[in-house]
């Protein structure tokens, strides 16, 4: 699967703070939160290690996209994992590039170089971590 990947020797608590503020300063926020371990222990009673997925949206690149294709609502907002593995906390954010590969070529030409932009953006984020 493709993501950009990184790995902190902290607890999920500072990693999830850590992620938000360096997506905070490219322009993302938060829009979802799904506390994956806690909804299988509530549905399944299946005890999981932490694992959290934040929807991050950057609204500018979103407006944007929007405007050149209604329907990429579908791909929208990008995932962010934040994954517990013993004393570390992986991070996975969704690549875009990735993602709107596989759109038709003529969205991806509606779109430009937008993709490529919020990869950039997503990118800095997590190398700020």
């Amino acid at each position: 699967m493709t993501a950009l990947r990184k790995t902190l020797k902290l607890p999920l608590a500072e990693a999830r703070a850590r992620v938000e503020a360096g997506l905070r300063e490219e322009g993302f926020g938060i829009l979802t939160e799904i506390d994956v371990s806690a909804t299988l222990k509530a549905r399944l009673g299946l005890e999981r290690p932490p694992y959290l997925i934040l929807g991050a949206c950057n609204p500018s690149l979103a407006a944007k996209a929007l405007e050149a294709e209604p329907d990429i609502g579908l791909l929208l907002p990008c995932n962010v994992v934040l994954r517990q593995e013993g004393e570390e906390v992986e991070i996975l954010i969704q690549d875009p590039e990735a993602t709107f590969a596989l759109l038709p070529e003529g969205v991806r030409a509606k779109l430009g170089t937008l993709p490529q932009e919020a990869r950039e953006r997503l990118a800095r984020a997590l190398g700020r971590l």
